[in-house]
């Protein structure tokens, strides 16, 4: 059998469309985790970019910790994590947390840095005070970059958050993990192809975001 014969027959097989490891829960796993390390790393990341990038100040510190972050790897972060403190939702919140954080962190901070001076000195002129200047004037022009950290991220977390099934947790991760111990392949190809879609599906709502929340002048630049 060939990878699309795997495919079709994980698909068209009823039984994986019905009870806890059907494909319904194991998405709605698959996005529970995902939205909230996403969620998480956003309560970081873009609150520190908008301040050091409106600030100028700790540019330096940002690149040291989004480096650092990056170059820990998730499962053997996820592995050390669950020797410590034991079997549950928060090993594997962490990492994907410390994988999300630097693009949404980075990309803000540029985002923001990039905005062209001039309105932020007229509106400094008006009188506008710092915080109404940061959103009202550098957010509306940087949205775009920002959006586009948080989609890196999303689609981070989403890629590697299988690795939930490593603890014992849910999520897509389970037919991947299961079926390779199992050997099964028809179910790490269907688990695989189900992060894939899911990638997709995650690019197509980030740019429906874009389309609805971002300034059409803004996006013509």
């Amino acid at each position: 059998m060939n990878v699309l014969d795997f495919v079709n027959a994980f698909f068209s097989d009823s039984a994986q469309w019905h009870g806890y490891d059907g494909i319904p829960q194991r998405l709605l796993e698959h996005v529970q985790y995902t939205l909230m390390a996403l969620g998480i790393a956003a309560a970081i990341g873009l609150p520190v970019g908008l301040l050091t990038g409106h600030t100028g100040r700790g540019g330096n510190a940002v690149a040291f910790v989004a480096t650092a972050a990056r170059a820990l790897p998730s499962f053997g972060l996820l592995v050390l994590i669950a020797v410590v403190v034991g079997i549950g939702l928060l090993p594997v919140m962490i990492p994907l947390v410390v994988l999300a954080v630097p693009p949404i962190l980075v990309t803000t901070y540029e985002a923001v840095r990039s905005v062209d001076p001039a309105p932020v000195d007229a509106a400094r002129g008006m009188g506008m005070h710092e915080p109404g200047i940061l959103l009202r004037v550098e957010l509306p022009v940087a949205l775009p970059l920002v959006l586009s950290g948080l989609r890196s991220a999303a689609i981070q977390v989403v890629s590697t958050a299988t690795i939930a099934a490593y603890v014992s947790l849910g999520g897509i991760g389970r037919y991947i993990i299961d079926g390779l111990y199992q050997r099964d392949y028809e179910k790490v190809v269907g688990g695989a192809t189900l992060v894939a879609l899911l990638a997709l599906v995650t690019l197509a709502v980030f740019w429906a975001v874009e389309r609805l929340a971002v300034s059409p002048g803004v996006r013509r630049r």
